[in-house]
């Protein structure tokens, strides 16, 4: 079976069989779903594929993409959902299936990812990893990668613990009135949004981001951030809408916001400006 995403370290951009049954809307929705993929809209990428899966329920491939993508943003109980819809249809899709288990594992669902685990034949290339996986749960370990809801740690005399992992160059952080986290991810030039239930997304990835560091929410939920790398200060609605709101700042660094005053630190010029916002 052809698979157009893997989200992993490759992203293969393969075509659909010419021979599958699959309706031109779904291949529309599923070719647009590609398109926002590869420039970093995630979630509009998903609505695109659950789309093409709507209009043809059995498109196998739609289903896989739409599951790695859930995976990629820590969507673990979503995309677990997704991939054992693929197993319904397609049982001899072990790629899937071990996608299915290793997800079912990340949760803390061991007989279910046992299940699926041993369903893999030797035949099967996948067959090495999930004899690995099976292995791992009979040796009674845990996945130490999941998400911890925030409220479920206690700070008050405890040492620093991990909550989110696989953040990639965290910087600066932000919360806003309802307690959603923003994590600037200087190495990935996007913005991680993490609720309070502890779950995780993909806020903003932009080729217009480069390099985040600071960053500052004003009581409409407009992002403010100091783009090291272009030397210039973005603002990102909450739906997500990118502008530059300040330009020509010798390497933005810290944000604060007073008001509706917003101070800029300036590590190249070693100042500090003030910029009034106008909303």
């Amino acid at each position: 079976m052809i698979k157009k995403i893997v989200i992993v370290l490759i992203f293969c951009f393969l075509a659909i069989p010419a021979n599958a049954q699959i309706a031109n809307e779904a291949r529309l929705d599923y070719n647009k779903g590609i398109d926002y993929y590869k420039i970093g809209q995630y979630e509009k990428a998903a609505e695109y594929f659950r789309s093409a899966i709507n209009v043809s329920p059995d498109f196998i491939d739609a289903y896989y993409n739409l599951g790695s993508i859930y995976d990629f943003l820590g969507q673990y109980q979503a995309a677990l959902t997704v991939f054992e819809q693929i197993f319904i249809r397609q049982p001899d899709d072990y790629e899937a299936v071990y996608k299915a288990a290793s997800i079912a594992f990340k949760l803390g669902e061991k007989e279910k990812a046992l299940k699926y685990a041993s369903s893999i034949p030797r035949s099967s290339s996948q067959y090495g990893l999930a004899a690995g996986l099976i292995k791992r749960i009979k040796n009674g370990e845990i996945n130490s990668n999941l998400n911890i809801p925030l409220q479920s740690v206690d700070t008050v005399g405890a040492q620093s613990s991990h909550l989110f992992e696989g953040i990639q160059g965290p910087t600066g952080m932000v919360t806003d009135d309802v307690g959603n986290l923003y994590v600037a991810c200087y190495a990935d030039n996007s913005i991680t949004k993490i609720y309070p239930s502890g779950q995780r997304t993909l806020f903003v990835k932009d080729k217009r981001i480069n390099g985040p560091i600071g960053l500052a929410i004003d009581v409409s939920g407009n992002l403010y951030v100091a783009n090291y790398g272009n030397n210039n200060v973005l603002k990102i609605t909450k739906n997500g809408v990118i502008s530059v709101l300040i330009g020509n700042i010798d390497k933005p660094y810290g944000l604060y916001l007073k008001g509706n005053m917003l101070f800029i630190s300036s590590q190249g010029s070693n100042s500090v400006l003030r910029y009034k916002l106008h909303n």
